[in-house]
């Protein structure tokens, strides 16, 4: 680790600062300074997008993942386009500006599909952003879906280590991952990933590592979560890491990427009753409300012990200002687009970034 320091500070030195802060202080230290840094850039707000999980069908076998090809014990579904317009539209109703449509990587889905459901949104919401995260798919499919409309795309690589990237994903290589995120950039998307913390084979090396990758990456979002085994996957029995390795990550994360938005993920309020809370202090800007229909929101089921399934999306929305308070935060609705994307839609230059100038 000291080398892999040595030769950051002579690339990024602010990096390695910033690396070296993170490892010799607490938790506690630790967040505070995340948290100063989120306010100076983000203030007290943070973003609310509506999640509509549309479907869970998927031709990868991750090993960590719920929702896996080769789990047989899953009730597949998929939503019709119109339903999915429809819930987005309850959100809309609600008040909602931002929404997240998240599904397995599924051929089925066409991109004439998704046309259908972006021509069906933005009839009644021209002012929406929604996010798309299906998967790896061709440049030629990134292309046509930010012509469609979409403005947004979450691909996370949940790993920066190239042998557990492979050992999770059933031998798929890292660098097809990182090839897909280029290919999202110069589509024109404002780009999210991020990965998962507590993996089994996870060192505090590879973490640091997870973190930097995102540094480099210029990424405008973020996603890190703690894993949870599912039992019915071969990573079932995995021990169980504490939230704080996900609190850590998401504070480092916030001082190398202070310009990205963050979310609280549904996974971190799983593992502990207040853990979106916990990483909203250390830095998150984001919530994201379930609004999946009831009738099938309990089988996208990527983790066990996922919350609010048997809440309403609009119950959700209504526990969101109690939660924000929590941490002297407030709900925002609006569309939260990134300081990091609106400064290059602008043509500033906002950060050293290999998606935009290939070495």
């Amino acid at each position: 680790m000291e080398e892999v320091l040595e030769a950051l500070a002579r690339t990024d030195p602010e990096a390695a600062r910033i690396v070296e802060f993170y490892r010799g202080s607490d938790t506690s230290t630790l967040v505070r300074e995340a948290d100063r840094v989120c306010r100076g850039v983000h203030g007290d707000g943070v973003w609310i997008r509506g999640l509509v999980e549309f479907d869970n069908h998927c031709q990868r076998s991750c090993s960590y993942c719920g929702i896996r090809k080769d789990n047989a014990n899953v009730r597949r579904f998929r939503l019709e386009p119109a339903q999915v317009v429809e819930t987005v539209r309850e959100g809309w109703n609600a008040g909602l500006k931002s929404f997240v449509l998240q599904g397995g990587e599924d051929p089925a889905y066409s991109v004439a599909m998704f046309r259908e459901i972006l021509d069906g949104i933005f009839s009644f919401a021209p002012a929406a952003a929604v996010v798309l995260s299906v998967g790896i798919r061709s440049k030629r499919d990134y292309k046509a879906l930010r012509e469609a409309g979409a403005s947004r795309y979450l691909l996370r690589f949940e790993t920066s280590d190239p042998v557990l990237h492979r050992l999770l994903r059933g031998g798929i290589p890292l660098s097809r991952r990182l090839r897909a995120l280029a290919d999202l950039r110069e589509a024109g998307f404002e780009v999210g990933s991020g990965y998962m913390v507590g993996l089994p084979g996870e060192t505090e090396q590879i973490r640091i590592a997870n973190a930097l990758l995102c540094r480099s990456l210029g990424l405008d979002m973020v996603g890190i979560g703690p894993f949870i085994p599912h039992p019915d996957t071969p990573l079932g029995n995995s021990f169980q890491e504490p939230i704080e390795l996900a609190v850590r990550a998401t504070a480092l994360v916030r001082l190398l990427l202070p310009q990205a938005n963050i979310p609280a993920t549904t996974a971190a309020g799983s593992l502990h009753k207040a853990g979106r809370e916990k990483l909203m202090a250390a830095g998150a800007n984001v919530l994201m409300p379930n609004l999946t229909p009831g009738s099938v929101r309990k089988d996208y089921l990527l983790y066990p012990g996922k919350i609010c399934l048997d809440e309403s999306g609009l119950d959700c929305l209504r526990c969101l200002d109690v939660r924000t308070g929590l941490v002297n935060k407030v709900v925002r609705t609006g569309r939260g687009d990134s300081p990091s994307w609106t400064a290059r839609q602008e043509g500033a230059k906002t950060s050293k970034s290999p998606l935009e100038n290939p070495s």
